[in-house]
């Protein structure tokens, strides 16, 4: 089984483990079973507004193991990220949740409300509370000189109701106001997933999430192998266009993978075959020899493809010809 090869599981939250407060199927089952096969399990989210306590307490109520111990989040970092560039006892505007106000006071900084307080400088994590006068406030800040912290850049977060928008669809809106990008600091820089193997003395660790931009990006940034799990934000077909920066070592449906033998990829004088599918490559299209709503063909169409493609700075969708289309497409 794909599991038995590392020493923790360093998983995302949102899309992965759960949607909104219901979790996703499978998942929780998944995570109970790495403590049977010694494997070191933490939670690195790019989720600012709650503290690692609450995100804990609410892993436990879906019967998930957790301990606050085990949660690395961005809010942390984005103030750490912040009281490096600023003198202590420097005032910050805070534009996020109390959660993120108590990570910015623990670092010395002043909190302030407004931009007429002089705020030196800003920081935005998400909280669904943020809403037009708190980015109102945070492009005159910014505006008068104020440095620029973002805890995350993600555009979407899953919810139970569907994809909604994220902390970096309003880091957007104060960019377009302000004609500047914010210091990040969570996924995709590697500093979370370093942080989390480090603190677990993790020498084998496995990313797994559900976005390109963040996840898997992170973990690549972080030198880790990395695992594009089905349940979230990123499709089959957004993993296949992806630059080269964001492709996944492994793609699963969602986390029962861990615990199934991944099937081996192997490039064939005919093309590239994963388990009963072959793909090929001519100019831009992708030749399948399998059925659309089985995985290994989209393994063998992602491999074949970026093999043909193995610097490509930009997305980029080839045509797609299957043999069989049956059942659900991916």
């Amino acid at each position: 089984m794909l599991i038995t090869g590392f020493d923790a599981l360093l998983a995302d939250l949102d899309g992965v483990v759960y949607a909104g407060n219901g979790a996703i199927p499978k998942a929780i089952e998944a995570l109970n079973r790495l403590q049977e096969h010694s494997v070191v399990l933490a939670y690195v989210t790019n989720n600012a507004s709650r503290s690692p306590g609450a995100v804990a307490a609410h892993l436990n109520q879906l019967g998930a193991p957790a301990s606050a111990e085990q949660v690395f989040g961005s809010a942390d970092a984005g103030a750490e990220l912040l009281a490096k560039e600023l003198p202590r006892g420097a005032k910050a505007l805070v534009v996020g949740s109390a959660h993120l106000r108590d990570c910015v006071s623990s670092f010395g900084m002043e909190i302030v409300s407004s931009h007429h307080d002089g705020p030196q400088g800003v920081i935005q994590g998400f909280d669904p509370a943020v809403g037009w006068k708190d980015l109102a406030e945070a492009a005159f800040a910014i505006n008068g000189g104020a440095i620029w912290v973002a805890t995350n850049t993600d555009l979407t977060i899953p919810r139970a109701e569907g994809i909604a928008p994220g902390n970096g669809a309003l880091v957007e809106a104060v960019a377009a106001a302000t004609k500047t990008k914010p210091l990040v600091a969570g996924k995709p820089e590697p500093l979370l997933f370093r942080r989390a193997a480090e603190t677990f003395q993790a020498t084998r660790p496995l990313v797994v999430g559900d976005r390109l931009d963040t996840d898997i990006l992170g973990g690549n940034n972080a030198a880790f192998n990395t695992a594009l799990v089905l349940t979230g934000v990123d499709t089959v077909r957004t993993a296949l266009a992806a630059r080269t920066a964001e492709r996944p070592d492994y793609l699963l449906a969602d986390l029962s993978g861990l615990y199934e033998p991944y099937p081996v990829v192997e490039v064939t004088g005919f093309g590239v075959r994963c388990g009963s599918a072959m793909a090929s490559v001519n100019g831009d299209t992708i030749t399948i020899d399998g059925d659309e709503a089985d995985l290994d063909s989209w393994r063998a169409a992602c491999a074949a493809w970026w093999l043909a493609h193995p610097r490509q700075e930009h997305a980029v969708e080839p045509r797609l010809s299957f043999s069989q289309i049956v059942g659900i497409k991916p």
